[in-house]
């Protein structure tokens, strides 16, 4: 269910997933495994993402 809040938000912005893994510095494959349910990322991560997206905060991405 994160990893769909996730790829919403990125939608609504009309950003790839490989732009945010090379802008926050991780893999392209943690987000595959994520996607997947093979893999949830630890709240240093979301924080990770949600800064790179320009969100104040992960709450943000966890509660939309």
């Amino acid at each position: 269910m994160l990893y769909e809040k996730y790829e919403k938000l990125i939608k609504e912005r009309g950003i790839k997933t490989a732009r945010v893994a090379e802008g926050t510095g991780m893999k392209q494959a943690m987000f595959s495994a994520w996607k997947k349910g093979e893999y949830t990322p630890k709240a240093d991560k979301i924080q990770k993402i949600a800064d790179y997206l320009g969100e104040k905060d992960a709450n943000d991405i966890l509660n939309r």
